[in-house]
């Protein structure tokens, strides 16, 4: 449970780091971060498998790489669910989840998470 705790205020500092860095992501402070990890998680945990599952042959014939678009189509998802949380357009929402994901596995690298 408090790795839980843990990972999601990593990722809401993430974040925070990722909304400073691409242009078009936009996070109003800490509480709104928060709530966008946490909806961000619930919004993986659900509805990106039934994605997945859904654009399984998009994503065997593009090799796998549809599976980013899945993931930013997740980050805006999360967005649009969470006041004081915006992406505006595409690139953003692609770079601002590639960006986290990556952070995120480097963190959880680092703290054995």
């Amino acid at each position: 449970m408090i790795s839980l705790l843990v990972h999601l205020v990593v990722t809401a500092a993430l974040l925070l780091l990722v909304a400073r860095f691409v242009k078009g992501v936009q996070v109003d402070g800490f509480g709104t971060a928060l709530l966008a990890a946490l909806v961000f998680g619930f919004v993986n945990a659900i509805v990106k498998p039934l994605m997945v599952l859904l654009t399984l042959p998009l994503t065997i014939l593009t090799l796998g790489l549809f599976l980013f678009v899945v993931n930013a189509l997740m980050f805006r998802l999360a967005a649009a669910l969470v006041p004081g949380f915006s992406v505006n357009g595409f690139g953003p929402a692609l770079l601002g989840s590639l960006l986290l994901s990556l952070l995120n596995l480097a963190v959880a690298a680092v703290l054995g998470l």
